[in-house]
């Protein structure tokens, strides 16, 4: 019954706009457009005002986030550039030039300063450390559509620790890192060398052939590299942490886990070698290419998250923590503290 409800909400809501768009498009394709200046200005304000108007009072009842008026405007803004005749287009350039980018701006300033709410409670409530990539995602999990929150945020986070934070993170008594003797910067830094020099090779070559694919091949490299260098100054800033009851594995932007204290069965020091399956991964994306000291075994399921919002089951979970001795003694310490609480709990 529910699910019913659900997918004709949905099919009212998202229904109405794309009919809205299809009379329109009828109407541009009409002979009664030519020459009907009238109608060109009604048209053009139906797709970037209307439609989106009626959609925003289809959804502002719901869960569905408010800005999500943006891409309906984005998507009558498209339909009226390419059906639209070049001479019907003087309002339309007219809103591409002047109201579109104010729009992007307000969207950018709402982020930021919700991103700096976030961080002035994380600095009032003592009891957690702030995080940028946590912050980012949840703001925008508020205002953007889920499906495209993980690769805005991913994008924005590469940016962020590759060219925005080089202030040294000074390690708390409960943060732990994992980069310093795992050989995996010194990994990253080498692949970045080898796609810049393969760049610069592979462009002269193809420049004799073709000069845009030359280019084309240049960009995606840069913005690899880019990537690559992002994803390395993240695990800098991105440490492992034990607070309020829940253990909070990173690995940089590239995978993170939360693990409840209460579902760890146990923590132990080993570097053995373990077979990798749908029960047993590694929190490095690299998988069995980097070295592991600590394997965590868990009493029931959890959820790894790994790049752009990919998500994998696990139960046992093995890493990589520069200071292995004193994780698992703060580990083991915590679930002792949390054994004796549910104990006093259970005897009340």
């Amino acid at each position: 019954m529910n699910r019913t409800l659900f997918l004709s909400r949905n099919l009212i809501t998202f229904g109405v706009p794309i009919s809205l768009f299809g009379i329109l498009i009828l109407l541009i394709k009409s002979p009664f457009l030519p020459g009907n200046e009238t109608l060109v200005v009604g048209i053009t304000a139906d797709l970037l005002l209307t439609v989106p108007l009626v959609y925003f009072l289809l959804i502002r009842k719901t869960e569905i986030p408010k800005t999500t008026v943006i891409p309906i405007m984005i998507i009558g803004l498209l339909i009226g550039s390419y059906f639209l005749p070049n001479e019907s287009q003087y309002y339309l350039n007219f809103f591409k030039t002047w109201i579109l980018p104010i729009i992007e701006i307000s969207v950018l300033s709402f982020v930021i300063y919700n991103v700096r709410k976030g961080i002035k409670r994380y600095k009032l409530n003592k009891t957690e450390s702030f995080d940028f990539f946590t912050t980012l995602k949840n703001t925008c999990y508020e205002i953007l559509p889920k499906d495209v929150v993980i690769p805005v945020v991913t994008e924005i986070a590469v940016f962020y620790y590759g060219f925005l934070y080089w202030k040294k993170r000074e390690l708390k008594e409960n943060e732990f890192s994992y980069h310093k003797d795992s050989g995996t910067i010194t990994l990253l830094i080498a692949i970045i060398f080898i796609v810049a020099i393969e760049t610069v090779v592979f462009h002269i070559l193809l420049a004799k052939w073709s000069s845009i694919a030359a280019w084309i091949l240049t960009f995606l490299s840069i913005y690899s590299g880019i990537q690559i260098f992002g994803f390395l100054k993240s695990m800098l800033k991105r440490p492992i942490s034990i607070e309020n009851d829940r253990l909070y594995l990173r690995y940089g932007i590239m995978t993170e886990t939360a693990i409840d204290l209460k579902d760890i069965e146990t923590v132990e020091i080993s570097s053995k070698d373990i077979e990798l399956n749908q029960e047993t991964r590694k929190l490095s994306f690299l998988g069995e290419l980097e070295n592991h000291n600590i394997i965590i075994r868990l009493k029931k399921e959890n959820e790894l998250i790994g790049l752009y919002g990919i998500k994998r089951k696990y139960r046992n979970l093995a890493l990589y923590v520069d200071d292995k001795i004193e994780f698992t003694n703060q580990v083991n310490n915590a679930l002792q503290h949390e054994a004796k609480n549910n104990g006093g709990l259970t005897g009340n």
